[in-house]
């Protein structure tokens, strides 16, 4: 059933509402004014088809957690904790009262994420960036120019090695067959686990020749097991069960059956849509995760768009639509957008695109723009650091396309809290130098005046 909006809470004279308990001052008190709360209500109402149960808990208590958690770099528990005790944060997810209980159970969290989707989260970035509008923390002369970058997601997986591939290949089979019944005639759980930690330390002592025997060795443990239960997959009953062990035995077929240099080769059995990828970092020759493309404005570093890219795509090919995720939130077109050398080719013809180290044909005006180009690169640090971009715990691409943007909507509230708390710190001293200075005009025209 969709969400209903709260009743009006009745004055209760046992109870102080927050607005007497918090400084009104407060910058979170500032940013839940400038938020149109009233838009998540109407555009995620449609997602609740049903008209009977239990109503869904108001769309403002979720969508102001899923602004502090990533504005704050938290997990789905600790930000449902801190809420029960911080009273910012319950006025600005719009309580009236102290509340002592958790707002929603954690795993609820997980389930709004996934019923409302992609479309859903970028209404969050939207509100955003129409608050940062509202804030003075993004100008509208700001939206005109852009600057485009990716970046690498790294996905909450461990560093693959064809070791801990086939030991964890070979221990969910063994897992499995116990679930379905089926009697294994070796699973080998004494030799694998010692034989996989073997290899590392063949490994670390540069005896390669023994580590791949063992590798191998370690290989025909898993394809034994793996053998066995494909042979008895017809003693299994028709269920969910069966579909787990048919898919678990597809991916481990997939494993076994993959080459050093193949391009698409799985990394990890749970996250099968793992790339690898390659940036040229010298501290970090590869990384495990998803591409992911971050459109801010050139002056100021704001997040206009952002989207997960699985696949590894080309970066040129991905600018198109790039500029079309900032045209959509922001409901205007960009007249520049400055990207890097990797985007040649990108065939973008309905905005001006300029790349750096291009000199033919630019402006000085142009040339400063394309300086502050790479401006982008401590947003992106400031978003993996402050934020959460640097690790996705969300599963499948789904959870990428989400999670990436969910981080740039925490990169912004950080912005705005950021300018709201500068601009009154610069206001009250604007104010004190003022009664300062007539303070001292009247003592300057007291001492002046005739007794």
């Amino acid at each position: 059933m969709k969400p209903r909006k709260p009743p009006p809470e009745q004055d209760d004279l046992l109870r102080a509402r927050l607005v007497e308990m918090i400084d009104m001052r407060h910058e979170l008190v500032k940013l839940a004014t400038l938020i149109d709360w009233e838009v998540f209500e109407r555009e995620w109402a449609g997602l609740f088809p049903s008209s009977v149960g239990r109503p869904a808990t108001p769309t403002r208590r979720v969508a102001g957690l899923f602004y502090l958690q990533h504005a704050f770099r938290l997990s789905d528990e600790a930000v449902v904790a801190r809420w029960a005790e911080n009273p910012y944060w319950q006025h600005f997810c719009g309580e009236t009262f102290f509340q002592h209980r958790l707002p929603i159970d954690p795993s609820s969290m997980t389930r709004w994420r996934n019923r409302i989707g992609e479309e859903g989260v970028e209404w969050l970035l939207t509100e955003t960036i129409k608050a940062g509008q509202r804030a003075g923390a993004v100008q509208d002369d700001h939206l005109k120019k852009i600057t485009v970058d990716t970046t690498v997601m790294e996905k909450n997986i461990a560093h693959p090695t064809d070791a801990r591939l086939y030991e964890v290949a070979r221990r969910n089979l063994v897992g499995l067959a116990r679930a379905a019944d089926i009697n294994l005639r070796q699973n080998y759980n004494r030799l694998g686990p010692r034989l996989s930690g073997q290899v590392g330390r063949y490994a670390h002592a540069r005896q390669f020749k023994r580590m791949r025997k063992a590798l191998r060795q370690l290989k025909g443990y898993t394809g034994r097991v793996l053998r066995d239960i494909e042979r008895q997959m017809d003693t299994v009953a028709e269920g969910p069960l069966k579909a787990r062990v048919a898919e678990t035995t597809a991916l481990v077929n997939r494993l076994l059956a993959q080459k050093p240099k193949d391009r698409k080769k799985l990394y990890s059995l749970h996250e099968p849509a793992v790339d690898c990828i390659s940036k040229g970092k010298a501290h970090k020759r590869y990384e495990f995760g998803t591409k992911v493309s971050v459109a801010t404005t050139t002056e100021g570093g704001f997040v206009v768009g952002m989207r997960a890219l699985p696949g590894n795509p080309y970066d040129g090919h991905t600018l198109h639509e790039a500029l079309e995720q900032v045209e959509i939130l922001t409901d205007r077109r960009p007249d520049m957008a400055f990207v890097d050398r990797g985007y040649r080719g990108h065939g973008v013809e309905t905005v001006k695109v300029f790349i750096s180290g291009a000199r033919r044909g630019v402006t000085r005006t142009i040339a400063k723009l394309l300086r502050r180009r790479s401006a982008i690169e401590p947003v992106i640090g400031h978003m993996k650091t402050d934020g959460r971009l640097t690790r996705c715990p969300l599963k499948g691409t789904e959870g990428d396309a989400l999670f990436a943007v969910l981080c740039g909507c925490g990169h912004n509230i950080r912005m705005i809290l950021r300018h709201l708390k500068v601009f009154w710190c610069q206001f009250i001293w604007l104010i004190t130098m003022l009664r300062g200075f007539t303070q001292g005009a009247g003592r300057h025209r007291e001492l002046q005046t005739p007794a």
